[in-house]
């Protein structure tokens, strides 16, 4: 889940939290800003990491690196390598993983709502 030093209070605070509320335990899987659209981009299917580079545009490779690295520690995704040349890596979701998709989907559907009567407030102003 997380990468502090192991006698931080912060992160005895993340565990206690995460054991003892839900919406806690959600967010400490999903809260970094790519994570949650990182999960949404696999829904559909399995993708290389260039094809999710590109889609989730303008994240780094680093940053697109380590939470998918994140998300497979945490069982969200898993790395399947091909013995190809060159070698073919793709994620897809765990079961876990897709067990996220109808939130993700009302959370998703609720922001168009939102960015939509944003939108609108602005163009009627």
């Amino acid at each position: 889940m997380s990468r502090r030093k192991l006698s931080s209070t912060n992160l005895a605070n993340e565990q206690q939290l995460g054991q003892n509320c839900p919406f806690n335990l959600v967010l400490s899987l999903l809260g970094k800003r790519w994570k949650p659209a990182i999960v949404w981009k696999l829904t559909p299917g399995p993708a290389r990491f260039g094809q999710l580079q590109q889609q989730l545009s303008p994240i780094s490779a680093k940053i697109l690196a380590g939470h998918l690295r994140e998300l497979e520690e945490d069982g969200l995704l898993e790395r399947q390598v091909f013995a190809e040349r060159p070698v073919r890596i793709e994620y897809h979701l765990t079961a876990r993983g897709r067990s996220l998709e109808p939130m993700l989907k009302q959370l998703h559907t609720w922001g168009e709502k939102e960015l939509l009567g944003a939108g609108a407030t602005a163009a009627g102003e």
